[in-house]
């Protein structure tokens, strides 16, 4: 039953924190335009309005998606779908996150000097990275998680797993203990008409 009800609650924390999707935005906005502003200022001088970067005759605003705060609620999610112990959770799901968000700001960097560059492939390069690339990306992280933190787990298909398989169990502990009432049942009601035979034979010798 413990371990039912930590599968209750890391998924109901998943199924919250989806709906909260914007708190994700709201912490890494930050978090991501000012290295990125930063590291930009090394190479050109940069003002930072906002969430957008004036450099030269070029502004570059960074909206949501680059933001990429779905990404990080996918790595959220396979982490707490996974059963894994609490330490190896926390510390996973912090190298998932600082990985991602040094990635993105690197992305962010290299894609901002090309567009500075006037690099002629640049709208085809930046949504096919985004569209197909962040998803390697994520799923490359998650490779990384298993390899250094040693999960064995699959995310989602072990829970179900134990829940079929301890589902099965407590039926087959039901039936066993049916079986078992049963068959006592059966001793007593033949001990009784042993006893009521014996009875009988008893009055007769009298």
């Amino acid at each position: 039953m413990k371990k039912v009800a930590n599968i209750f609650l890391r998924y109901s924390i998943a199924l919250i924190l989806g709906i909260l999707l914007p708190v994700f935005y709201l912490i890494f906005t930050p978090l991501t335009t000012y290295p990125v502003y930063w590291l930009l200022s090394l190479f050109y001088p940069v003002v930072l309005s906002g969430s957008s970067l004036i450099m030269q005759t070029a502004k570059i605003t960074l909206i949501p998606a680059c933001i990429a705060g779905s990404a990080y609620y996918l790595l959220l999610i396979l982490n707490l779908l996974t059963p894994i112990k609490l330490k190896t959770r926390l510390k996973a799901l912090f190298f998932s996150f600082a990985a991602l968000l040094l990635l993105n700001i690197l992305r962010i960097i290299i894609f901002s000097l090309l567009f500075l560059q006037g690099f002629k492939y640049f709208d085809i390069t930046h949504i096919l990275f985004w569209y197909i690339l962040s998803i390697v990306l994520v799923f490359l992280i998650w490779l990384a998680e298993i390899r250094l933190f040693r999960i064995k787990n699959i995310p989602a298909y072990s829970d179900i797993k134990y829940l079929l398989t301890s589902k099965t169990s407590v039926f087959d502990s039901y039936q066993k203990s049916k079986i078992s009432e049963g068959l006592r049942k059966q001793k007593q009601k033949r001990g009784s008409k042993k006893r009521t035979r014996r009875t009988k034979r008893i009055k007769r010798g009298r």
